[in-house]
């Protein structure tokens, strides 16, 4: 009997990462859910093993190498690993670079830069064994484009994007496809109260007006339609944005 194919979500215990994992798991993939908040993503394991899928959660800090190693290494045995979604990441305030906090810098980078190298290092042997692997990188269209107030990030999402199109240039001629999907405007649980410390008001704000923002389920189907294509089709960069969005800059908004 053929094992079933792995999928690993990083960041998987909310947001566009859980939505990622119940989409990858309907298309046939025993779904892999890392996140360092345990409980939730025990949760969506149960929540997806409950409804006939195959799951398993594995907490997990991507900036802790050590511990991505130790998870690597769980994965030995379990089948063939394919799939590797870099989703963990995440935005820290909107300061200027005047008044930026580096430490705010700093763990940007490391979360959404080396956290994505940290595991793709360390399950590309895995994704290669496998004969059709695929590494995604969940970027944004700040990787592709700056915004006032917005650079710590921007700088974050920007060195992703060039990690994954070296990461391309590198492997080409082996059996893993490097994707990048950068979204845009997402109105999801989290992201905007995370960037403004909890501020629930001026989280609104970001989306304020915009009669439809992209869900995490938008994006979710974005990266799996991505995954699901013949292996010898590659879908180097797909930027997807709300109607409402033109550009970082540029968004309509109803009054």
């Amino acid at each position: 009997m053929t094992a079933t194919p792995i999928a690993v979500v990083t960041g998987a215990s909310s947001g566009i990462g859980a939505a990622t994992a119940r989409s990858l798991a309907e298309a046939g993939y025993h779904v892999v859910l890392t996140a360092r908040r345990k409980d939730r993503v025990e949760a969506l394991a149960t929540e997806l093993t409950d409804a006939g899928h195959r799951a398993t959660a594995h907490p997990l800090d991507v900036t802790d190498r050590a511990a991505v190693d130790a998870f690597a290494a769980s994965l030995d045995g379990s089948g063939p690993v394919k799939v590797l979604v870099n989703n963990a990441g995440g935005a820290l305030g909107a300061d200027s670079v005047a008044t930026g906090d580096p430490a705010d810098w700093r763990q940007m980078y490391e979360v959404n830069v080396i956290g994505t190298l940290n595991v793709t290092q360390a399950l590309l042997p895995a994704l290669t064994a496998s004969g059709d692997g695929t590494v995604v990188v969940l970027s944004s269209t700040a990787g592709h484009g700056t915004y006032e107030g917005g650079a710590g990030y921007v700088a974050a999402k920007h060195g992703e994007h060039v990690l994954a199109e070296t990461l391309r240039l590198e492997i080409v001629g082996t059996p893993v496809r490097v994707v990048e999907i950068a979204p845009g405007m997402v109105k999801t649980e989290g992201f905007a109260t995370t960037r403004f410390r909890g501020d629930a008001e001026k989280a609104a704000k970001v989306y304020e007006g915009v009669a439809e923002p992209l869900t995490a389920e938008d994006v979710a189907d974005t990266v799996t339609w991505a995954v699901t294509r013949p292996a010898h089709v590659n879908i180097d960069l797909l930027i997807v944005r709300p109607r409402a969005q033109a550009s970082n800059t540029k968004v309509h908004r109803q009054h």
